[in-house]
């Protein structure tokens, strides 16, 4: 597993987990709506990687695996908001959990950031379990706070500190 800037070639890859509704049955937004070329266009605004930082995981034939991210990278504040989707074919075979453990190795040694943090649905269990694997810390829940479709939801907030990195 490596990371990579994100390429045209990763167009397809991307469209099989946003059009996967295993996956997006928790996303904010409705998939029906994202095309190639929206994600062309995604894939060339994530060139620059100063902001946000969208990476390709890949395996060692450069097989589009999923997208790990580094998002609102604020380096005053020196924290950014973490995000991983993965194709299904990876699910539960340790891909993300090592994809996240360099992204984090990235944003703690390279970037030098304090903290990294990120919010997910309550009822995505399979998620919040993940998370919590991977040594982020629960922090607090925004109770009733977006509405998905017509129903408030709760939303799990998380974080790591660069401390709670390097002791792992």
């Amino acid at each position: 597993m490596k990371l990579r800037k994100l390429q045209i070639k990763d167009i397809e890859g991307v469209l099989s987990w946003m059009k996967d509704a295993s996956v997006n049955q928790f996303f904010r937004f409705s998939a029906d709506a994202v095309t190639a070329q929206t994600v062309e266009s995604f894939i060339k605004e994530a060139q620059d990687t100063d902001k946000n930082m969208h990476l390709a995981i890949v395996d060692d034939s450069d097989t589009y695996m999923g997208t790990i991210s580094l998002k609102d990278i604020d380096k005053e504040a020196k924290s950014a908001e973490y995000a991983i989707s993965t194709c299904a074919q990876v699910h539960g075979t340790g891909v993300a959990y090592d994809a996240t453990m360099e992204i984090l190795r990235i944003a703690f040694e390279d970037i030098h950031l304090h903290r990294v943090y990120l919010n997910v649905l309550e009822e995505n269990g399979r998620a919040n379990h993940f998370y919590k694997k991977c040594g982020f810390v629960y922090e607090g829940q925004f109770r009733e706070h977006l509405n998905i479709r017509g129903t408030l939801k709760n939303l799990n907030w998380y974080s790591m500190l660069e401390s709670e990195f390097i002791r792992r």
